[in-house]
């Protein structure tokens, strides 16, 4: 019961250092299930692009290593007992994310977001001078402002957005931006800030042919019945119909494709599902030719960033 992730590590490799020549300064960005290669594997990969690296949330600072300062993107929230690092620079996107701080009784380094045309978290661009203020008067030394720009429209207007936000905010600090590219070079040559692009997919995903996903079949018997799985569902009818049992489900982060599709594809035809994954198995309803057999991998479709595989290969 297996999903494996290849990496063609010469491309991949390649890859990663074309990205940061072309950002130039680069804050790497591991969270979540580590763009599927896993977070404790990635940062590893990380330590080479910069001292720096960026974390979802305080939860998962446990895996960066003492010998790299971790940046934690999302503001910390109530729930927590024990601050896990002093070191870890926190976001601060609002008054409220100051008095959780206070609470905590931390006084850890911190980024003031600031609100963009995304409009989750951040301070309204006019009130940024306010709470950095306000922060550094509780004691936090605030190291950059920080912009999560959409990934809605170009790099061009996203570009523009990022230059009409800094121009309104005072250039002692660095500038933390998220979702942009060589587009960059136009908000370094019309600002005065030192910009840092922080970057997760484009650095470590960038082109799909580098990465293969597949899973392997456990199992595979006639339809010699009108129904089967979990919750008896309905058997095609079709002649040599067969039941493939796929060695991932659920478990892996593995589901429909968005438009209900299968995401499960052998000799470059899609297989469909008999009921949608569950846990470490999936059951494949296959009337065409060839079948999968025991010991085949089927490929599988999907997003690496939401996949949790059982093997990451470098070939």
């Amino acid at each position: 019961m297996t999903l494996r992730l290849t990496v063609e590590s010469g491309a991949w490799n390649t890859h990663v250092r074309n990205v940061v020549s072309e950002l130039v300064e680069v804050l790497p960005v591991v969270k979540g299930n580590g763009y599927g290669f896993g977070r404790s594997q990635l940062i590893e990969h990380a330590r080479v692009v910069s001292r720096d690296v960026a974390v979802g949330s305080i939860h998962e600072l446990m895996e960066v290593p003492h010998d790299l300062r971790p940046f934690v993107l999302t503001p910390v929230g109530v729930g927590i007992e024990d601050f896990p690092r002093a070191d870890a620079v926190l976001t601060v996107a609002s008054r409220r994310d100051l008095d959780v701080l206070a609470m905590l009784h931390v006084s850890n380094p911190v980024v003031i977001k600031v609100e963009s045309s995304m409009h989750r978290y951040g301070v309204d661009v006019a009130d940024a001078a306010n709470l950095r203020r306000a922060a550094e008067a509780t004691g936090h030394h605030v190291v950059a402002w920080s912009v999560h720009l959409p990934l809605s429209g170009s790099d061009d207007s996203r570009a523009h957005e990022a230059i009409a936000i800094a121009r309104e905010l005072s250039d002692d600090l660095p500038l933390h931006l998220s979702h942009i590219g060589a587009a960059v070079r136009q908000v370094r040559a019309s600002v005065a800030h030192r910009v840092v692009v922080r970057t997760g997919t484009h650095l470590w995903l960038g082109d799909k042919s580098m990465f293969g996903l597949h899973a392997d079949v456990i199992a595979v018997r006639p339809a010699a019945f009108s129904t089967a799985g979990y919750r008896a569902a309905t058997i095609p009818s079709a002649p040599g119909t067969q039941l493939v049992m796929v060695g991932c489900g659920s478990a892996h982060g593995v589901g429909r494709l968005d438009d209900g599709r299968s995401p499960f594809h052998f000799a470059r035809k899609r297989l469909d599902m008999l009921e949608a994954p569950h846990m470490h198995t999936t059951m494949l309803s296959v009337a065409t030719s060839p079948c999968p057999q025991p010991g085949d991998w089927v490929d599988v479709q999907q997003p690496l960033t939401r996949v949790h595989p059982d093997q990451v290969v470098w070939r």
